[in-house]
């Protein structure tokens, strides 16, 4: 009976179990910060299929200055990683996305029925289009480092957050009755091509790096202003910030067109490359 069940010993030469690395917190503080605003996305869509618009709408602002937040973290923290950008990309469409169109669909466009979920779709799938060319512009190495101050198209959050305007004025007192149903779904179709045409936005990503010395005083005083008139008029803040961004993106493109060409002109000519203008006898 004793060699049914022989002795078993280890083999001193056999590798040991592979043991995964711990990972660091720096890795995952962003990530955590990323999965809270998908959380806040995906309480939006419910809070709206409950008819309760206004905590879906603040869920989505809430949202989007998280989004805000995760990238610098990563960055300060030295924790950038290709599965938190994944993340964020798949965070972004859930929350700029998909609940802003619901939100939208189940506030006004679901008077017009198909029509209305059409022009909801288009908005969710603008905004998955918009950030799979985000992320693919990503890695061209060519790109001149002045281009970081411009986005192609409006950005997701500012997308989504404009798209909501009509909510806005709803919780101002604005009545948005059956007949006002065309017109949030032309004013929606409207971004949805903004966020995926190739006008140059304004990013403000390298604005702001260095402040003087004798700025910094105010700036605390002028922060803490904006933030006591966001929190005691969210709304109206919201309104004035949605119709400024819009008002501004012509300036941008404008700006943008003009750093491009001073770029070329002062590009030199290469011998193969043709020139201009009459060519000398």
């Amino acid at each position: 009976m004793d060699d049914l069940f022989p002795p078993f010993a280890p083999d001193p030469n056999e590798p040991k179990p592979r043991r995964f690395k711990p990972v660091p917190f720096r890795m995952i503080a962003p990530n955590m910060i990323t999965l809270m605003a998908l959380c806040l996305g995906l309480t939006a869509i419910r809070l709206a299929f409950e008819g309760k618009f206004e905590p879906a709408v603040i869920a989505i602002v809430v949202a989007a200055l998280l989004d805000g937040v995760d990238g610098r973290v990563a960055r300060l923290l030295k924790g950038t990683s290709r599965f938190g950008a994944e993340l964020d990309s798949l965070a972004d469409f859930v929350n700029f996305g998909c609940a802003p169109a619901l939100i939208l669909y189940g506030f006004a466009l679901f008077h017009l029925r198909s029509v209305g979920w059409i022009v909801a779709l288009i908005f969710a799938i603008a905004m998955g289009l918009r950030l799979a060319r985000f992320n693919a512009m990503l890695d061209d190495p060519d790109r001149p480092e002045w281009k970081k101050d411009y986005f192609v198209g409006m950005p997701a959050p500012a997308g989504a957050l404009t798209a909501m305007l009509p909510l806005y004025l709803h919780f101002l007192g604005f009545s948005f009755e059956k007949w006002a149903a065309p017109l949030v779904l032309v004013y929606l179709l409207a971004i949805a091509l903004l966020v995926v045409s190739t006008v140059p936005t304004f990013s403000g990503k390298t604005m702001g790096k260095r402040v003087p010395r004798g700025w910094v005083l105010p700036i605390f005083l002028l922060g803490v202003a904006i933030f006591g008139i966001a929190i005691s008029f969210p709304f109206e803040v919201m309104v004035a910030v949605s119709l400024a961004y819009l008002a501004v993106i012509p300036v941008g493109a404008i700006q943008y067109r003009r750093r491009a060409k001073l770029e070329s002109l002062s590009r030199p000519v290469l011998p193969d490359e043709p020139t201009t203008g009459p060519q000398a006898p």
